[in-house]
């Protein structure tokens, strides 16, 4: 195995525009500097700029919001859209990487991450890469009398001239959606952003514009990335078993994707890591310009939403968390 890189020598990427995801940044930016101390590279917020692929200006509002940022020590990376954008803003997480420093190691994270320990903890090998395998069987549905798992998954490996069989968990029965290289795209890594970032538009747009027969039934919207990016993974050498269990999207980081599916589920530590760094007054004067973020957090909304489930018996599924936050009436995003 290649050497892991040195301790905080990397750059954090997230994708950061108006709505949501400024706050959404502008929390992962705080928990970044309040939990990872020892880290030292730089913080990367990605920001699509105005085009013809968006109705309405993306980027970042507010002067308060970017002097927040700009206090973490976060900087703005402009970049074009310029085959996704607004019809399918997953893409931003692509086309972001093509617009980062050529030839520097970087981590991207989902904006919607929360930092809970010490990234230079983690040792990624940047040779490696690897994505989040905290994820479900979302992709792709089988048809009862179409191609299945194995047969889908190889023509996609075949288009592009990759090994399959190297690919496959053997320990997973066959056509179990496990035995095949599938990742939530919450995180990934790699040695150099264009170059992935390269690889993945390629195979995005291969995927999008000509797929596979095999998948004629298969829906690709939302989940175009996250099939793409199991193939570029593999096509760079990396896989899933690169880091150790248990750090990303565990001790050390939590894609928590809502803030009603994180007060229902997640552990007492990223709660209160949570509202520790939320707690200042000149983050929260922010923060409470986002309704879902001023009711959950500051109103008390997320206490009544975690009251409903018992964290050591929550249901297996996630609809079934949603529904019941929904039938309560405390569903927001």
């Amino acid at each position: 195995m290649a050497e892991a890189q040195p301790r905080g020598s990397f750059n954090i990427v997230i994708v950061g525009q108006g709505g949501r995801l400024q706050y959404e940044a502008l929390i992962f930016a705080a928990s970044l500097r309040a939990m990872s101390p020892g880290f030292s590279g730089r913080l990367l917020v990605a920001e699509p700029q105005p085009g013809p692929l968006w109705r309405s200006d993306p980027r970042i509002a507010g002067a308060e919001t970017h002097d927040r940022l700009a206090k973490f020590g976060a900087e703005i990376v402009p970049f074009e859209n310029r085959h996704f954008g607004e019809s399918y803003p997953y893409g931003n997480k692509i086309e972001a990487l093509l617009a980062l420093p050529e030839g520097e190691p970087f981590v991207f994270f989902d904006t919607d991450t929360l930092v809970t320990g010490e990234l230079t903890q983690v040792p990624f090998d940047f040779d490696r890469p690897t994505a989040s395998l905290r994820r479900s069987g979302t992709w792709p549905e089988p048809e009862l009398y179409g191609p299945g798992y194995t047969a889908i998954w190889k023509s996609l490996y075949d288009r592009f001239g990759l090994d399959f069989q190297s690919s496959l968990d053997h320990g997973q029965p066959d056509e179990y959606w496990k035995r095949y290289l599938y990742f939530n795209a919450g995180f990934f890594f790699y040695r150099c952003p264009r170059v992935f970032g390269q690889r993945f538009l390629d195979y995005a747009l291969a995927i999008r514009d000509d797929p596979p027969p095999e998948l004629v039934c298969q829906s690709l919207d939302p989940w175009l990335d996250q099939v793409a990016l199991p193939l570029v993974i593999h096509s760079l050498g990396g896989g899933r078993d690169t880091l150790p269990e248990g750090l990303l999207d565990g001790e050390i980081t939590c894609h928590y994707r809502t803030l009603p599916l994180l007060y229902a589920r997640e552990s007492d530590r990223v709660i209160a890591v949570l509202e520790e760094v939320t707690a200042p007054h000149k983050i929260k004067k922010v923060l409470k310009e986002y309704d879902a973020i001023k009711r959950m957090i500051y109103q008390g909304r997320g206490a009544k939403v975690r009251a409903l489930f018992d964290q050591d018996n929550l249901p297996r599924r996630e609809q079934a968390i949603r529904n019941t936050i929904k039938r309560n009436g405390f569903w927001m995003r």
